[in-house]
């Protein structure tokens, strides 16, 4: 149910089979039909999508009775149309944008904390050439950073550290406290590794559009000599170029996927994971046998002996896991935020309700 029924995998929408046998693929894109609170009125992709109330709605009626959800790339823009009446909700706000939206008399800020972390990949680890392949310059690395400065100026300190690319919310997850930060401890190691005087890192790719959150680690590793350049890409440019292992040196990411440890660990821990470079062979194992195991408590063990491994070996750099910062209008009475622990919207929406008049 976890693969098939959530943002996991995606794998299995249902849809009405005659109706798109019908109007086909692209008659169904632009009307669609399905069995949730709203129906569709107007779709412009990348633009915005209308809908209505369907007051026949199993659950209950929606209150609001008509959605209009538009897409504005720019932060500030969000920020200007909520500010300006034009918007009622407005989705990714980050420091000092939200600071000012927190700031602004009838407007309020919520921060759902999602299914998902952020935390940076080292692709090179997995070349024994390369200084990333030594557990000495991992943990250096993770050394380096302070989280919670990153977390402050970034999301205002609303999102949570942690040590693991799991979130705690998951089941199977075993929760990880990420390392203090420890410039100094940071250097010893890279010495002991062979490099008194840091190295040359590679590139870093920021995860779009969390430039300045990139930016910011990036200064953190500089400060302890791990040398890396900026290369920001476009989003579907950025995860084509990934899953076809173009992307080297440091890799800052995020997954908000829902599922479970083992659909978390998969894509990016297994020698089969469609975003891995590589892969431990011990890891591999019990990754089989976990998804053979019909037992929940031995399958919980197997799952947790992965993360352990993960932890350990620094196989990655957990960061934190993220508070989705919104801003909310003087509209609005019941914007939905947090009332589907770990998603990142507005839900229910039949559940959302502006103040009465």
């Amino acid at each position: 149910m976890t693969f098939y029924g959530t943002t996991a995998s995606g794998a299995a929408w249902i849809v009405p089979k005659k109706y798109v046998q019908q109007v086909g693929e692209d008659g169904f894109k632009a009307a669609p039909v399905g069995a949730g609170p709203y129906k569709v009125v107007s779709f412009k992709p990348g633009v915005e999508i209308v809908m209505e109330a369907f007051d026949g709605y199993w659950r209950k009626a929606p209150s609001v009775k008509r959605l209009v959800m538009r897409s504005m790339p720019e932060e500030t823009t969000r920020a200007a149309a909520l500010k300006s009446g034009e918007v009622d909700i407005a989705y990714l706000l980050t420091g000092p944008t939200a600071e000012a939206i927190r700031k602004t008399a009838g407007f309020t800020l919520k921060a759902p904390l999602l299914s998902g972390a952020f935390w940076l990949e080292l692709p090179e680890q997995w070349d024994p050439k390369s200084p990333w392949h030594d557990l000495r310059v991992r943990q250096a690395a993770s050394l380096a950073i302070d989280r919670q400065a990153v977390n402050q100026a970034e999301t205002l300190g609303f999102s949570r550290l942690t040590g693991s690319i799991v979130p705690r919310i998951f089941q199977y997850a075993v929760h990880y406290e990420p390392p203090a930060y420890d410039p100094a401890r940071a250097k010893q190691l890279l010495a002991e590794a062979g490099y008194p005087n840091g190295f040359d890192g590679g590139d870093f790719y920021p995860f779009p559009p969390y430039t300045s959150m990139g930016e910011a680690i990036q200064g953190y590793l500089q400060a302890v000599g791990i040398r890396t350049t900026t290369r920001t890409m476009e989003r579907a440019a950025y995860f084509t170029a990934w899953r076809e292992k173009k992307l080297h040196g440091v890799i800052l990411v995020i997954s908000a996927a829902f599922g479970n440890a083992a659909t978390r660990l998969e894509p990016y821990a297994t020698k089969n994971g469609i975003y891995a470079y590589g892969s431990l062979p011990e890891i591999d194992d019990l990754y089989s046998r976990q998804g053979r195991e019909l037992d929940p408590k031995k399958r919980e063990a197997l799952l947790a002996q992965i993360q352990k491994t993960l932890v350990d070996k620094v196989i990655n750099v957990p960061i934190y896991e993220l508070a989705f910062i919104w801003g909310v209008g003087p509209r609005v009475e019941e914007g939905g935020a947090g009332l589907i622990p770990g998603f990142s919207y507005s839900a229910p929406a039949e559940d959302l309700r502006l103040k009465a008049r």
